[in-house]
């Protein structure tokens, strides 16, 4: 097999050239990875994302162990290659999937097939590809995201981690107030999940309990076949049935 590099796509984007690349891994018999690249930053990998499929998977069992289990309404916050998202999609307890991604190039991708999880996000009838700033949507004055529904699930996946940030302007969204009116957003309950690339931050996780509940933070190990070790990433939940006065 020859090696494999192709440039799918790149875009100019008010945070910078974002671009979707193919490529095969000659250290791994030429397997073939996609990724994405914020100007010279790696932003994600088609080799890695068990740690994005169990932020779905694990958020979606803690929703179900406190009875909810069909009709579920899930908000996810960043599309990225869309394994959060599809991993939800595959729960049929799941009814509506609404992905909020502030990169129309990302949602391209998947409208255009262009990506390994296909257009299933685009074309499946239970989900629906918004464009927009979740963080704004999450902390506007609306019941819910987007309407007056509030929503059983809220899986968030934008920035590295709670102290590291895609975005400066992301920052005011990990504070107890913001967190405040986006748990309004989520019924009693439900359940708010978060995937970092970092361990866990014993600060956020106090952060997190002064809003919900019942607070994890789970460290999901997978295999790193350059290192030839493991890795880790975190998943961060936490149950919306505790409230506290704003700030």
């Amino acid at each position: 097999m020859q090696p494999v590099f192709e440039e799918l796509d790149w875009q100019q984007t008010p945070m910078g050239e974002i671009s979707l690349r193919k490529r095969s891994e000659p250290r791994l018999d030429n397997q073939l990875i996609f990724e994405v690249k914020l100007g010279d930053e790696f932003l994600m990998s088609s080799l890695f994302v068990e740690a994005e499929q169990q932020l779905a998977t694990l958020g979606l069992e803690k929703l179900k162990s406190n009875g909810y289990d069909r009709d579920l309404n899930v908000v996810v916050g960043g599309l990225g290659l869309g394994y959060t998202a599809v991993t939800a999609l595959r729960d049929d307890a799941v009814q509506s999937l609404r992905i909020i991604d502030v990169m129309q190039p990302v949602i391209d991708w998947h409208r255009d097939g262009l990506l390994p999880v296909g257009d299933v996000l685009a074309v499946d009838p239970r989900s629906q590809l918004i464009q927009g700033d979740f963080f704004a949507i999450a902390t506007a004055d609306t019941a819910g995201f987007l309407d007056n529904e509030k929503v059983h699930a809220v899986l968030l996946d934008i920035d590295h981690s709670p102290s590291h940030w895609l975005d400066e302007t992301n920052q005011g969204f990990y504070r107890q107030s913001s967190l405040i009116r986006m748990a309004d957003k989520i019924v009693d309950g439900g359940e708010y999940g978060l995937w970092s690339n970092e361990l866990p931050d014993t600060q956020f996780s106090d952060l997190l309990a002064a809003v919900f509940s019942d607070v994890e933070s789970i460290i999901v190990r997978f295999s790193n076949p350059y290192t030839g070790g493991e890795s880790t990433n975190t998943v961060y939940l936490g149950t919306n049935s505790r409230r506290v006065k704003q700030e």
